[in-house]
């Protein structure tokens, strides 16, 4: 019995001094993690206000809005068109005989096809013509986000966090470089 009280004891302690180790040992990495906060200069860019609010992001809206412009009409007309059978089909299907039936759901259902089969490769175009954009403006911030890292001493240059400081923020700096055309 007195084996098993002088082991659990000895286990006791052997336990208070490991908790007081990593009690110690994390206050320790605490301390020093000040300076290597100081010693290391972060910064954070928002990519999404570069997207959107960025002169380049600007042109190349308009760009596509343009380039877009015909091809999405004709797919909105398409649309009006489909409604339109689509309606007509309702009121008259009830009094067609069974052939013309049968006939009209048929053109009904290729309108609808082919409705679907250009909505979707305009949806397509579209997006990868977005990308296309997206990657000269990605390049181009790229290159200053490097510049503006050099120049100010940055060690790290971070995006899409779920949250920083207004303080590391250089998305304003990398906005005004772009419109500038550097």
């Amino acid at each position: 019995m007195k084996t098993a009280s002088v082991s659990a004891r000895a286990a006791l302690t052997l336990r208070a001094v490991s908790v007081s180790a990593a009690a110690v040992l994390a206050a320790g990495m605490c301390a020093m993690a000040p300076a290597y906060a100081q010693s290391s200069k972060i910064a954070w860019l928002s990519t999404e206000r570069i997207y959107n609010e960025s002169r380049l992001a600007k042109q190349a809206g308009d760009r596509l809005a343009d380039e877009f412009k015909a091809r999405e009409r004709a797919v909105q007309d398409l649309a009006g068109r489909l409604k339109a059978a689509s309606e007509k089909l309702e009121r008259e299907l009830p009094s067609l005989p069974e052939a013309e039936r049968l006939k009209r759901q048929r053109e009904y259902f290729e309108l609808d096809k082919e409705f679907q089969r250009r909505q979707r490769e305009f949806r397509e175009d579209l997006n990868q013509r977005t990308n296309e954009e997206r990657a000269v403006i990605s390049d181009k911030a790229t290159q200053i986000i490097k510049q503006l890292a050099l120049t100010e001493g940055y060690d790290i240059v971070l995006q899409d966090a779920v949250w920083a400081s207004p303080r590391i923020d250089i998305t304003d700096k990398v906005l005004v470089a772009l419109d500038k055309g550097k």
